[in-house]
């Protein structure tokens, strides 16, 4: 009898078009049978092809489609966001690795201070594991709704107050504990070819017919930044040549200026330098993290809070050059239950 190809976490990522972090969402539920050999899982073909026929039939635990979001609070408009597959939706915060007793933390966002922040993390403690989900702000927070992430990066621009981020996290945590550390102020703008050949300089600029706007995807910090920039100034979307066209990725946006696709964007300020464009800064953006304040959670939050202040990050984050660090680590707003 023929043995069974076996696939690492790796090859069945590649395979299903997901990332590995699902993979191991998958397993650790047991949706995916898998095994240890050595420091590798493995799954046998024959169980990969099982879960394909229970998912194509609906009948995978939680009955949702892959990535759609539900149950999110009343008048949020969780129905109306999706999630990325890098974030898994089911997944309790407090879960543990049962082959290893390491507790994993969904670290989200796709700021590279964050990884500098995960490596800090990771070195604190064995205990836990630190693992990158490059998830948008608002995906980001109804994810850890619904118990899939734990540290949540957001930069999310309320038109109203001119603040960022605890508008939102009011709205949508109002019957969850929850802390708001400021991680970093960084610029938000326009992308444009060097030398800013068609003198955008204004979100008025963008209603031009000669200029071709690349969006962000919905639920992203700089698409809110956009569209609270708009409405603030009574400019319909529609008029804006390009709107509907998004890229999930500032390196992306900043890639499709580059190849002359596309003659604006609006993101953070070391993407456009990267891609070789120019940067109009148009407001200071803030980036808060998010952890939610439950007791099985107090130990990995002091030592986050521990890397937040320490001289070791803010050092590596200093030498990136495009950050203002003066209020890394402090402690923004705070939340008990039903409160």
């Amino acid at each position: 009898m023929t043995e069974p190809i076996s696939y690492t976490t790796e090859e069945i990522a590649k395979l299903l078009k997901v990332s590995k972090l699902t993979v191991y969402d998958l397993i650790k539920k047991g949706e995916l049978p898998a095994y240890r050999v050595g420091k590798q899982m493995r799954v046998d073909s024959t169980d990969l092809e099982a879960y394909k026929l229970k998912a194509k039939s609906g009948s995978t635990a939680g009955g949702a489609a892959p990535g759609r979001l539900g149950g999110g609070p009343a008048g949020f408009g969780a129905a109306d966001i999706h999630l990325p597959p890098s974030i898994p939706v089911s997944l309790p915060v407090s879960s543990v690795d049962a082959n290893d007793g390491v507790k994993p933390l969904v670290i989200t966002g796709q700021d590279p201070g964050l990884d500098l922040l995960a490596k800090a993390l990771e070195k604190r403690s064995a205990k836990f594991r630190p693992l990158r989900s490059f998830a948008s702000s608002m995906d980001s927070l109804v994810a850890m709704y619904n118990g899939g992430a734990d540290i949540v990066s957001a930069h999310l621009y309320d038109g109203d107050t001119g603040e960022y981020n605890l508008s939102y996290i009011r709205k949508l945590f109002i019957s969850l504990p929850y802390l708001v550390f400021h991680f970093v102020t960084r610029k938000a703008g326009f992308y444009v070819k060097q030398g800013n050949p068609l003198g955008i300089t204004s979100w008025e600029d963008l209603t031009r017919p000669d200029i071709r706007l690349i969006n962000r995807e919905k639920g992203s910090g700089a698409r809110v930044l956009l569209d609270e920039q708009l409405r603030l100034r009574g400019i319909i979307p529609s008029s804006i040549n390009g709107y509907e066209q998004e890229e999930t990725t500032h390196m992306g946006l900043g890639g499709r200026i580059a190849l002359g696709q596309a003659d604006v964007g609006v993101g953070s300020e070391r993407p456009a330098r990267i891609a070789g464009l120019d940067f109009i800064p148009l407001i200071a953006e803030r980036v808060d993290l998010v952890v939610l304040n439950k007791p099985e959670n107090r130990e990995w939050i002091g030592l986050l809070r521990e890397a937040l202040l320490s001289a070791e990050l803010r050092d590596v984050l200093f030498s990136l050059g495009d950050y203002d660090l003066s209020s890394t680590g402090q402690l923004i707003a705070g939340s008990e239950a039903g409160l």
